[in-house]
């Protein structure tokens, strides 16, 4: 139903050409911090590392509404069924709605698609489908640009933060499948109520002050939760905090060690995430993302705690199975996960 070549080109319009792309040579700076993680993380990879691709932000953005698509298909199919309910008004409702959600995820993806700098893009429903490890080129010569940096630190600086993300996927056997059961368990929960009315149907919404709290509480996002779907959310922001500060954590530490012009890119990096227009921060509120952020944040204070207090090897313990995993309790008081799953001794040399 949802019209996703409409939300292809309107995806592409919202997230304009970009610029000149930065010219890398990014198989060279991926084998290189291959080597690096290997040594620090101790994690083995299962299988080869995708090849790095340059693509513009148009191509991003096609690949993550493919993803999108995909993702949405079982609640594309439960809406299909309800509008089918809605009697003769059931083909107009159809086409409507279809174009109203195709226009929200592109204009979601679009604007994504200005600020991204990398990303490994891992379907967690279909297991067959390859995982590509993409860089934004237009997007990380804007960056260089706006924050005046040493353009290969910064770029190596990016692969490893992305690497990492291939390492915890490919090293960790049970991390894709349990945050696919996840998100199969939270797309079971989405229910889209049409309530019939003279114009056939529309969508329910909660009362004005339930609005205001639950905005207040985690944006627009949190309008559509249930309890179990917060249950739920819970554990996939947990996970996803520890999969984000790990991969924060890592890409400090040996950018320190092995990038030649290191000092001052996370500083550049936080200035960076915090400059956003007014009309942009009140999207992002009304997404969610900046809750997505505090999350990520929150785990790389974790993270860099853990390995503060007992080195790699006991944060290495929440791949140990995902009841090692941090509650969200835990990542706030890292000591109390520490007590429950105990400290590791190190590596022998």
């Amino acid at each position: 139903m949802v019209d996703w070549g409409l939300a292809n080109q309107i995806a592409r319009f919202a997230a304009g050409a970009g610029g000149p792309a930065v010219e890398a040579d990014f198989p060279a700076l991926v084998a290189e911090s291959e080597e690096h993680l290997r040594g620090y993380t101790q994690l083995e990879l299962s299988e080869p590392v995708p090849p790095p691709e340059a693509v513009d932000r148009a191509t991003w953005a096609e690949v993550n509404l493919g993803s999108m698509a995909k993702l949405l298909e079982p609640v594309d199919e439960r809406l299909t069924k309800r509008l089918e309910m809605a009697g003769p008004f059931a083909g107009p409702l159809r086409i409507v709605t279809g174009a109203t959600v195709a226009a929200e995820c592109g204009l979601v993806v679009g604007y994504m698609a200005q600020r991204v700098l990398g990303q490994y893009e891992v379907s967690l429903l279909d297991v067959a489908q390859p995982p590509r490890l993409l860089f934004v080129a237009p997007n990380l010569a804007k960056a260089v640009r706006d924050l005046q940096i040493d353009r290969d630190s910064f770029l190596g600086w990016i692969v490893l933060h992305e690497l990492t993300h291939v390492f915890q996927f490919s090293g960790v056997s049970w991390l894709r499948e349990y945050l696919g059961q996840l998100m199969r368990d939270y797309l079971r929960t989405v229910e889209v109520r049409i309530e019939h009315g003279a114009a056939g149907g529309m969508p329910s919404f909660p009362e004005p002050a339930r609005i205001v709290q639950d905005f207040r509480e985690g944006g627009l996002v949190a309008l559509i939760q249930t309890h179990e779907q917060r249950r739920i959310m819970n554990r996939i922001q947990s996970a996803m905090a520890v999969v984000e500060g790990y991969s924060e954590h890592v890409m400090d530490v040996l950018g320190e060690r092995v990038l030649p012009a290191y000092e001052g890119l996370r500083e550049a990096m936080d200035r960076r995430r915090r400059s956003r227009s007014y009309p942009e921060r009140v999207l992002q509120r009304l997404l969610g993302l900046d809750l997505k952020m505090r999350q990520y944040e929150l785990g790389k204070a974790f993270c860099d705690r853990v390995v503060a207090d007992g080195g790699i090897d006991s944060l290495n313990r929440v791949w140990d199975s995902p009841e090692a995993l941090p509650t969200v309790s835990e990542l706030e008081h890292p000591e109390h996960w520490l007590a429950r799953v105990g400290r590791s001794e190190p590596a022998a040399a």
